[in-house]
C-alpha cells in the first residue's frame, strides 16, 4: 500500500475524477482518497510513473509520496 500527496482536490467530484485517472492506468487496484489531507492510498501493484501522469492528465497536482 502506497499513499501519495495530490494537490487540487477539493470535493467529491475531484476524488472520483482522481480515483477514475488512477483506475485507468492500473486495473484492480483499490484506491481511497482522503480529501482533509489530501492524500490518495493506492493498494496494488501500480507504476508511480503512470499514476501521475495520469493524475496530471486529470487536472490534478501529483506531489509525490506522502509523509
Amino acid at each position: 500500500m502506497r499513499e501519495f500527496r495530490v494537490d487540487g482536490m477539493s470535493c467529491d467530484g475531484c476524488a472520483n475524477a482522481v480515483e477514475r485517472a488512477i483506475a485507468s492506468v492500473a486495473p484492480g487496484v483499490q484506491i481511497s482518497v482522503d480529501l482533509g489531507r489530501a492524500t490518495v492510498t493506492v493498494d496494488g501493484t501500480a507504476d508511480t510513473a503512470r499514476i501521475a501522469e495520469a493524475v496530471g492528465a486529470a487536472g490534478f497536482t501529483f506531489v509525490g509520496p506522502a509523509d
